[in-house]
Parts: C-alpha cells; structure tokens; sequence
C-alpha cells in the first residue's frame, strides 16, 4: 500500500491548451498553410513497394509516371485522409539516387502541404530566413507548383509546399 500511495501523490500535472490560447501565438500570414497533401518515401525497388500497399495491405496504387524534370519516377498510393508518394530514382542526377546511397533500404524523403499562395510564401518565408530550394516554383506531379524548404531550417525535414 505504501507503493500506491506514493504513485497517487507523484502524478504528473498535465497542462491542455484551448485553441485560442495556441492560435494568439500564430502570427497572421498573407498565406496558410492547409492540408497535408502527402508523405513520399524513397524506395529502391519500386515495384516491390508498389506490391507491398497494393496487393498486401490492400490500397489504391497509381501507375508509375516518370518526372524526368525532378528525375524520379512516382507512385501514389490513395489513402483515406493523405496519400504515400513512393519515389524511384530516374536517371543518375536523381536526388532520390543520392538519397539511396545513404539510405539503401529508403525511407521518408519529405512531407509535402498545401498552401493557398505560394508566392506570397516564398516571399515571407525569404524575409524570415528559411531557404527555398529553388528560386521559383517548379510544377510537381501533381501538375501544380512546388517548392522545397531546406531541411536544416525544419528540424531536419524535406518540406515541400504545394500550390493548392
């Protein structure tokens, strides 16, 4: 008993934020942010990851479409709330092929979220020292623009920002 009474008297505090004391330390933007588009993960073999969500764990798989401008080929697989961007290397300047060799069974490459202006975030995210990738948007596979914000400047994240 002398063990229950000290775990009663140690319990944690536990803190709940409301929605409005988070929201006061968001600073308004000429843009926002909106829903997470996808999550793309590198992988070696693209057929054998196109088998493991497509005829193992049941899901919808696109066919593979090739992005020579990015060099990768891409996979979508739909789910219910996002969707899984699997990524293969197309042609040896690829970023994903550079990836496999550090990472030779692959991984999550970056997250991509969709934004409602993504010149007006190119321009605060510039003033507000986070790196772009690119000087302008380049068009993505989903034929709308894109941009990629260093990782060192997101806690170590590939993000990448969609035109919605």
């Amino acid at each position: 008993s002398g063990l229950l009474t000290r775990s009663q008297t140690s319990a944690p505090t536990i803190r709940t934020l409301s929605s409005n004391s988070f929201s006061q330390n968001i600073p308004s933007c000429l843009w926002k942010l909106g829903r997470l588009n996808h999550v793309a993960i590198a992988v070696p073999d693209l057929e054998k990851a196109q088998s493991l969500y497509k005829d193992v764990l049941g899901a919808q798989v696109s066919e593979t479409v090739a992005l020579p401008e990015h060099g990768v080929y891409t996979v979508f697989v739909e789910l219910e709330n996002t969707k899984l961007e699997l990524l293969h290397p197309l042609g040896e300047k690829s970023p994903i092929a550079s990836f496999l060799q550090k990472s030779k069974t692959g991984g999550m490459h970056h997250i991509c979220i969709e934004v409602d202006d993504i010149k007006a975030a190119m321009t605060e995210l510039k003033k507000k020292k986070i790196r772009i990738l690119s000087e302008e948007p380049k068009i993505g596979a989903h034929g709308k623009p894109v941009i990629f914000l260093h990782p060192k400047d997101c806690h170590g994240v590939l993000v990448e920002l969609e035109q919605a």
